[in-house]
């Protein structure tokens, strides 16, 4: 789940004005000043441009944010503002910005590639976590606002895996199966009072167990889980990623190259060898052979910034990009030690499956499914904000380089 950038910007301007914001989590580096950090400390100046004009529209400075945006712009990256709530009054009525998003869209043009794969009956879900079983050949599809889990059958036909109310869940987001055993993993977060879980169900929708925090103050948002049964989970309130060992049921953080705001997506490379985890600068690697991590390098006109889902597919990331301002599905190939970008390739942009706020997807052999309308920017808190506006669930599929 992607915060909404109008609704995180306090919390980003904060990070953003801390002197040791550049500062590696272990405490090790020199304190840099913010507009130092600007540039050293992030491999995508592009993202930092990009936000702290956010920071800027939100505390009413908006000449200061179109200039931020400018050179933002002018880094050929494929931030597009005039997909963001926050900036489209500005964009609007600011001279001459017309004639910039011309431009921008001539650079970076319409990518329509997917098709629909599924639609549910139900409305009000509120859908924010996708899986794929390839042994039952189905879908598991996680609700925010019904706090059920249900399954979706290679047919299309719906059907409840964990029912509403059944086990008084929190709101279910990241979703995924063990590969040892295919049970499913789940996280849920209450923004209403910052209350996280991480669930553990088995093959019949049964309660495993739930396991949290004994503090409030969390976010548990994607997860994955290696083989053997360590699990890895994004906690976006806490700004953290954590490591579940399951026989000790404790959550440990990792240590990261930077300090990381709002993470994320996450993902593990096929062998296992390497995490990924994203947010809203970019992605960091932490190589489990070493115990090292480091950001990966987008290269020169390119960002990783702002994946809501991470996927890897053959010595690829599959990222959905839905806080760049309008979303994208983007595969970003990496060098063989998973360090740089070696070569970014648009799936999807400025289509319709992305106009209702895309989420997070599943893989199925060379097929990427992913959740078209997930109808997130109609919650306020846990709640639906508006009824009237929900409509049926879209999955979509697109096909895989």
């Amino acid at each position: 789940m992607k915060l909404a950038l109008c609704a995180f910007v306090p919390v980003l301007m904060i990070c953003l004005q801390s002197p040791a914001f550049a500062d590696s989590q272990s405490g090790d580096g020199p304190e840099t000043s913010a507009d130092d950090w600007r540039i050293a400390s992030i491999a995508d100046r592009g993202a930092v441009l990009y936000y702290r004009a956010a920071v800027k529209q939100h505390a009413g400075d908006s000449l200061e944010a179109l200039k931020l945006l400018k050179q933002c712009l002018r880094l050929h990256e494929g931030f597009d503002p005039s997909g963001s709530v926050v900036f489209e009054a500005v964009l609007n009525r600011a001279p001459g910005w017309g004639s910039l998003i011309q431009e921008l869209h001539r650079e970076f043009p319409v990518v329509g590639r997917a098709r629909l794969a599924f639609v549910t009956e139900e409305r009000d879900l509120v859908p924010e976590g996708l899986a794929y079983d390839s042994r039952q050949d189905s879908f598991y599809l996680s609700s925010l606002n019904r706090r059920k889990i249900v399954k979706i059958a290679a047919t299309g036909a719906v059907s409840d895996f964990v029912p509403a109310g059944k086990y008084a869940l929190l709101p279910v987001l990241g979703i995924r199966l063990d590969p040892d055993d295919d049970s499913v993993w789940a996280n849920s977060w209450s923004e209403d009072t910052s209350r996280s879980e991480l669930l553990h169900f088995g093959l019949s929708g049964e309660l495993l167990g739930r396991y949290a925090f004994d503090d409030a103050k969390h976010g548990f948002n994607d997860l994955v889980i290696r083989k053997g049964g360590a699990v890895f989970l994004t906690d976006s309130l806490s700004n953290q990623v954590y490591r579940f060992d399951r026989a000790a049921s404790s959550f440990s953080a990792l240590k990261m190259h930077r300090r990381l705001t709002e993470p994320n997506g996450i993902a593990l490379s096929d062998d296992d060898s390497q995490l990924f985890v994203a947010d809203d600068f970019g992605v960091q690697r932490l190589d489990f052979r070493t115990g090292v991590s480091s950001e990966v390098d987008p290269g020169p006109h390119n960002t990783l910034a702002g994946a809501d889902g991470l996927y890897w597919h053959r010595g690829r990331l599959i990222a959905i990009q839905n806080a760049i301002g309008w979303p994208r599905i983007a595969a970003f190939r990496l060098s063989k030690n998973g360090t740089r970008v070696t070569q970014t390739t648009v799936l999807e942009y400025r289509s319709p499956f992305l106009a209702g706020e895309p989420t997070t997807g599943a893989i199925s052999g060379d097929n990427f499914y992913f959740i078209v309308n997930s109808q997130g920017e109609n919650m306020n808190g846990d709640q639906v904000a508006d009824p009237t506006k929900l409509e049926p669930v879209r999955i979509g599929k697109l096909r895989l380089p």
